[in-house]
């Protein structure tokens, strides 16, 4: 390198120091900008674990708390390192050794004296001529056998009378669908296993071709429809009266129909649900839609009390004089079950005190108060338990309106005065349970026919979820009300056709043998 030549270096390191300056306002924007992406990244956060959940995790929601407020605990007064030394003794105790274990045998329960008995006798096979019998030792197994189809093969002579002109014949017994060959048998069993057991058509159909019947897919839909075109004026009768009772619970619950336009497309349909506890009637409705529109137009003339969800779809009736609206704590106490890992403080607080509030139920159920004894024990011990809790909520109204905490908080003060109002009638439920459960034969349902195949047929689903869940209401054999009914609706007076609906049902020959009826 020739001297005086500049060196250019080939990588030169700059270090500099840049100082932005914000204004206020810009400053104040980023940080908001901040907060609410780490709100944001809560709610996304809390979504997912509650879809984990969900998916993975346990359905329970049965919350119990470490300690109730007031009660003393057994071990509060000593502290780890103040616990006196354990000390030992021997006890000795005595027991009676009369019976062994194996003759006391293995706890088996006793076979119900109801069942049918089929009797085997098995002589020995030594001679027993002159023998004198001392006695018999008796076993008893429980056996099964599959369920038989038989032939019902009814004949029916024919006569000339005297005058040789006159011929007579026994008269046809009705059947439930007439110039069909499916007994009134038959048309029970296959509705029962598909809306009580969740066994669909296609299943029953193979089920029966194993039985070497060969039934085409569309002749059982067809019993299907022509079975509901019978039961429909059963169906009405409950309609009616549900609307009748003075307190109804409420809910809606999705069901897939297939799309009858568009080939193996389906539509997201609506079962809604209503529920009268005290003349324990169920009564679903399937609606294309979910719109507030059905309730509005269905309670047009109610007067009663309405108990449901926190569904918007119901609060036009706040504001309607003729319905009292009631909350459901199930969904409260759902919230803050959910926001445990957001806020395990607040939430178990709240908690806590929903325990309390369900602890009183319990003991209202256990002690079989009467409906207004159960009142008066609310006004007692509810009341100042939800005090407490509407003071707490009153004082976390700043909490982040995102946050799992403060959507279980918002929405339980956004429906306290629903919430509240059960207090005031002994009738009145503390949660809406009774129907969700009313709702699980449907969901149960769905995982196993997946959809509805028609408008129709949603419609028929809705008819004999109906009849069945006020079968269960009413503790009616759902297979033996279906079979009875179907043999008898088709000469049934119709002056008289609430004697057929499942809580006022009596078989043929108790009704027979009544004078009365």
């Amino acid at each position: 390198m020739e001297k005086g030549q500049e060196t250019t270096p080939t990588r030169q390191a700059i270090s500099t120091t840049e100082t932005v300056s914000l204004s206020k306002q810009e400053y104040d924007q980023l940080i908001t900008s901040l907060q609410t992406l780490q709100t944001d990244y809560k709610l996304l956060k809390f979504q997912y674990s509650k879809l984990q959940r969900m998916i993975y995790g346990a359905k329970s929601e049965r919350f119990v708390s470490a300690q109730i407020p007031g009660q003393l605990s057994l071990f509060d007064s000593v502290k780890e390192e103040e616990k006196p030394e354990a000390k030992k003794e021997t006890v000795t105790y005595e027991r009676e050794t009369g019976k062994s274990k194996k003759a006391e045998g293995h706890g088996r329960l006793p076979l119900s004296p109801n069942l049918p008995r089929e009797e085997h006798t098995i002589e020995p096979k030594e001679d027993i001529t002159g023998a004198r019998k001392i006695g018999e030792e008796i076993n008893e197994t429980l056996e099964y056998v599959p369920g038989k189809l038989y032939v019902k093969k009814i004949i029916r002579p024919k006569y000339l009378l005297q005058d040789q002109q006159t011929i007579v014949i026994g008269e046809l017994p009705s059947q439930p669908i007439p110039k069909s060959n499916a007994g009134a048998g038959l048309l029970a069993q296959m509705h029962v296993a598909k809306y009580v057991d969740h066994t669909p058509f296609y299943r029953q159909i193979q089920q029966l071709k194993r039985e070497g019947v060969i039934v085409a897919p569309s002749t059982m839909n067809d019993w299907s429809e022509k079975t509901c075109e019978l039961l429909d004026i059963l169906y009405n009768r409950i309609k009616e009266k549900i609307l009748q009772s003075d307190y109804l619970m409420m809910d809606e619950s999705p069901i897939q129909v297939l799309t009858e336009d568009k080939p193996k497309a389906t539509h997201q349909g609506y079962m809604w649900v209503n529920v009268a506890p005290m003349e324990k009637l169920v009564y679903f409705n399937y609606r294309q839609t979910r719109s507030g529109q059905y309730p509005i137009a269905f309670l047009k003339d109610y007067h009663g009390a309405l108990q449901t969800d926190g569904y918007a779809g119901y609060n036009v009736f706040e504001s309607d004089p003729n319905v009292t609206l009631l909350g459901c704590f199930c969904h409260a106490r759902r919230k803050f079950d959910e926001a445990r890992k957001n806020d395990k403080e607040k939430a178990e607080f709240a908690l806590t005190r929903i325990q309390q509030l369900y602890n009183i139920e319990r003991k209202a159920r256990d002690q079989e108060l009467s409906w207004e004894e159960r009142k008066k024990l609310r006004e007692k011990e509810a009341i100042p338990v939800l005090a407490q809790i509407e003071k707490w909520l009153k004082e976390q109204r700043n909490m982040a309106p995102k946050s799992a905490i403060g959507i279980a908080v918002n929405y339980t003060g956004r429906m306290w005065p629903r919430l509240v109002r059960y207090v005031e009638d002994g009738r009145y439920s503390i949660d809406n349970n009774p129907i969700e459960n009313k709702i699980r034969p449907l969901a149960l349902g769905r995982k196993n026919y997946l959809f509805a195949g028609s408008q129709r047929g949603a419609h028929r689903a809705a008819m004999m979820y109906s009849f069945f869940g006020t079968c269960k209401m009413n503790e009616v054999n759902p297979f033996l009300w279906l079979h009875d009914v179907l043999s008898r609706i088709q000469e049934h007076k119709a002056n008289r056709i609430d004697e057929l609906l499942p809580q006022n049902w009596k078989p043929l020959d108790v009704l027979v043998s009544d004078p009365i009826k």
